[in-house]
C-alpha cells in the first residue's frame, strides 16, 4: 500500500528563488536567432539538430556501483525489461566501503534542463537515506554522456548489516520522470 508520505520522500528538493526557464521545443531552439551564424554553430555543437525520431527524451543505459579494486556492479537500465529485472537482482556492499555511482545516458529529441538523480533507501519500510545529485542540462546527441557521483561510504557496524530496498529516478526541472526503478542491496561484513 503506497501512502502520501512515500511520495514526499521521493520528491526532488526545490531551490528557493529558482524558476526553470520556459520549456521550448527543439524547433523553437533551432529557429531562435536563426540569422546569427556564431549562435547557430554553438547550437550545433550542443547537438540541436532535428532528427524526426520519436524516441524517449532520456535513455539511461546503465548505473554502476564503482569500488576501487573491484569489478563494477553494473545495473542495465537500457530497456523496459531490464528496468523491471533490476529489482530482482540484489547485490552486496561490504560495510564501510567507499564507493561511487556512475551513470551513462543519452539525450534524444530535445534539450533536457536540470536533470537530477534521486534515490530513496529504506530498511524495513523506514527511510534511512535520501540523496539527490544534479547532473545538469544536456542537448540531444548520438553520443552518450557519463557522470560519476561523489565518493560515499557504506554504513558499518552490526546494526547497519541488513537488507535495503531502494527506489531511484531521473527527473528534470519540468518535473518529467524519465526513468524510475526499484532495486535492493545487502550490507554485509564481507563481500
Amino acid at each position: 500500500m503506497a501512502d502520501h508520505h512515500d511520495d514526499d520522500d521521493f520528491a526532488p528538493t526545490q531551490t528557493a528563488g529558482y524558476k526553470p526557464g520556459e520549456k521550448k521545443t527543439l524547433e523553437e531552439y533551432q529557429n531562435l536567432d536563426a540569422q546569427d551564424e556564431s549562435l547557430n554553430k554553438w547550437k550545433e555543437s550542443l547537438g540541436l539538430k532535428a532528427t524526426g525520431e520519436s524516441l524517449p527524451q532520456v535513455v539511461v543505459e546503465y548505473i554502476a556501483l564503482v569500488v576501487p579494486g573491484r569489478e563494477d556492479v553494473v545495473v542495465d537500465l537500457s530497456t523496459a525489461e531490464a528496468i523491471e529485472n533490476a529489482k530482482n537482482i540484489p547485490f552486496t556492499i561490504k560495510e564501510g566501503t567507499e564507493y561511487q555511482l556512475k551513470v551513462k545516458f543519452r539525450v534524444q529529441h530535445e534539450v533536457v534542463s536540470g536533470l537530477k538523480y534521486l534515490q530513496v533507501v529504506k530498511r524495513k519500510g523506514i527511510r534511512v537515506d535520501k540523496s539527490e545529485e544534479m547532473l545538469g542540462s544536456y542537448g540531444p546527441s548520438a553520443n552518450s554522456y557519463e557522470k560519476t557521483f561523489p565518493v560515499e561510504e557504506a554504513p558499518s557496524g552490526f546494526i547497519a548489516r541488513s537488507h535495503y530496498d531502494a527506489k531511484s529516478k531521473f527527473v528534470d526541472d519540468d518535473g518529467v520522470t524519465h526513468v524510475q526503478w526499484s532495486w535492493s542491496f545487502d550490507i554485509k561484513k564481507d563481500w
